[in-house]
Order: C-alpha cells, then structure tokens, then sequence
C-alpha cells in the first residue's frame, strides 16, 4: 500500500516527494575553530550550488565529560584520546556564527546546525535559524528533543547508532510535544561506512514507517551511495566536506573537498533529473528509433491482385512502416486489392 508522505518547510524551501532534493553541505567542525575557515567554507558550499551548509552548535565542557574517551577514527586524525580536549580545540564561539550566517545570507544558501543542548537551540532560533538538526547521538536524549519540538521549528533527525524502536519513541517524543514538521535521516554512524553496511532501503522503511521526508546522511568515501539514496527516493542528502583533506581534524579525512563536492551535486542533480515522474511514455526522440528499431508486416513474395493472403505470403522486416506484427492475424486472409511486390511493407489499403 502506497504511503501518503507529507511535506515540511525549511524556509521558503518545501522538502518532499515532488520537490528537489535538499543538498546540505556539512561543515562540521572542519573550521578547525576558526571563523575565516568556516566562512571559506561557507564560500566553498555555495560555489558547489548546495541548498545549505551545517555547522554545530556545542560547549565541550557542558557536554563532554572529562572521562570520554575519543573513538578509534577521531584518535587516528587528531592524536588526542580525551574527547573533552578534542572538542574544546575544534569548538568556534558562538557569537562568530553571526558572521556565518550573514555570510550564508548574502550567498544564498540556508545556514543550518546540530544544537546538541538546550542553549543552543535558543541561540540558533535567535540567528534565524530555519529547522534544528538532531545528530545521532541525541536520539535518546529526550528533554533535549522535547525542548526542540516546543520551538515550532523543523525538526531534521538524525537516527545513527539506533534501532527502530528507539525511532520510534524519539519520533513519538517530538510529536508528543507539538512537533508535526520532522524530517528523519537514514545515517549510519561510522567512519567512514563501508557500503555494504550502508543499507539504504531504510530509507523506504523509515518513509513507510513515518510518512515523513526521509533524508540520507553519507558517512561513506563514495559519491555514489548518496546518488543511490536520491534515486530510492531520499529528499535531504547530508556530506561532510573540508577545505582539505589533509589538514588535522577528526572528520577531514573522510570529507569531500570543493571540487568533489561539486561534481558531488552535480552527479545528485542528475539522478534526481533521471528519475522522472513514473509515468511509461516516449521520450523526445524515441519515435524514430522506434521507426527503425521496430518491425512491420512485409510482404515475402509477390502477391497477385485477388490472391488471399496467407502466412507464407507475409514476414517481419524493419522499419516499422507497415502494419505492425501484433496484427498479423487480422492480414491472414484477406484479399489483395492490387499487385503487392515482394519486399514491401504491407499496407491497409492494399486490401479488399
């Protein structure tokens, strides 16, 4: 059974079936902490023509415990093993988003972010900010999300690292509170995913499960399993990129550079064209390959004026000219009319 998915608003933007695909560019902590790198990356995303660009909104140490420990991809690119110190270096001040957002402002593109507590999600709403991200490891952390679906603003929540179950209260939590504008993503929350773990027909579960827009958020190193994801039916699609990849930092090694994230759009933007309204019809130019592609009715030999046609009078031959072949029956006895010479494509008016 079909399911009716309704559609949610990011600003002037509508997010659904039967509108494009919601391209955000994820920033991240790929400003490294500092403003000029998050406004070039700002510039960088509006270049590669996506709909927005994500930054979080966090303080490390009201979040963080001193006793975290950092996971095993975040060690590798930083060399620190304290999560509490590696999120306080890459943490940029929050009054510097202003100057994020005017940038996004005066580039045209959305300007979005992860708020992972209470505060954040007040400050964001006073930037103007158009829907709140949920990232994945929040999905539990009901009185975060009930504070965020008090606000009356888009919900975009990431479900990594969970189970359907758990959707479903976070899901039921945001509802609960007043919240019927939610988008969920698909995400699977490691870096990077190997594509066979990505399991993108989630997406179609989660759609069915929901009847919301359902987004994906790309942790793969391919640009091509988010072109899966929007050819499944994805409306939102979220990828990290980086100015470079080879700067330190926990997420610039698997994030896409300038280049790679606008070949990224673009390859997105095609599927997206590709996949078409559904409907089985013809497409511009298909009419005359069919003409020369396809057979009709010829005839095999002479056929004499008054003779009755039978089926050794008659064979399939391209192009379609003539009577088409799924009507060869209705040729099979009748009278010709006139002098048919061997090698042609039959026609009605031939016949008594």
């Amino acid at each position: 059974m079909d399911v009716v998915v309704r559609s949610i608003p990011i600003g002037s933007r509508k997010i659904g079936p039967g509108h494009p695909c919601f391209v955000i560019a994820e920033a991240g902590v790929n400003h490294n902490g500092n403003l000029g790198m998050a406004l070039d990356l700002v510039r960088a995303a509006a270049a590669a023509s996506v709909d927005a660009v994500k930054f979080q909104l966090f303080r490390a140490e009201e979040q963080i415990s001193g006793a975290a420990s950092t996971a095993e991809y975040q060690e590798s690119h930083t060399g620190s093993t304290s999560m509490l110190e590696m999120a306080d270096s890459y943490e940029l001040p929050w009054e510097a988003h202003r100057e994020i957002v005017a940038c996004c402002q005066e580039l045209g593109i959305h300007y979005t972010a992860s708020c992972f507590d209470a505060r954040a999600v007040d400050f964001y709403l006073e930037l103007g900010g158009a829907a709140i991200k949920v990232g994945s490891g929040e999905i539990t952390n009901l009185p975060l999300l009930e504070h965020m679906a008090r606000t009356g603003v888009p919900i975009l929540l990431s479900t990594g690292m969970s189970t359907l179950e758990e959707v479903d209260e976070a899901v039921s939590c945001v509802r609960r509170n007043g919240c019927t504008d939610y988008a969920l993503f698909h995400c699977v929350s490691n870096y990077p995913t190997a594509p066979e773990h990505v399991n993108l027909d989630v997406i179609e579960t989660l759609r069915r499960a929901y009847g919301v827009p359902v987004g994906f958020s790309d942790h793969t190193e391919s640009r091509s399993v988010a072109a899966g994801a929007v050819a499944l039916g994805a409306s939102l699609v979220e990828k990290h990129f980086t100015l470079d990849r080879a700067l330190p930092g926990p997420d610039h090694a698997m994030s896409l550079d300038p280049q790679e994230l606008s070949d990224f759009v673009r390859d997105l933007r095609q599927v997206e064209v590709a996949r078409g309204d559904g409907v089985k019809r013809l497409q511009p130019g298909e009419a005359e390959v069919q003409r020369v592609a396809r057979r009709s009715i010829v005839s095999a030999r002479a056929i004499e004026r008054g003779k009755v046609v039978s089926e050794g009078d008659l064979c399939l031959k391209r192009p379609a000219t003539g009577v088409e072949p799924s009507l060869v029956s209705r040729v099979v006895g009748r009278k010709a009319k006139v002098d048919i010479s061997a090698d042609v494509p039959i026609q009605w008016d031939m016949f008594e």
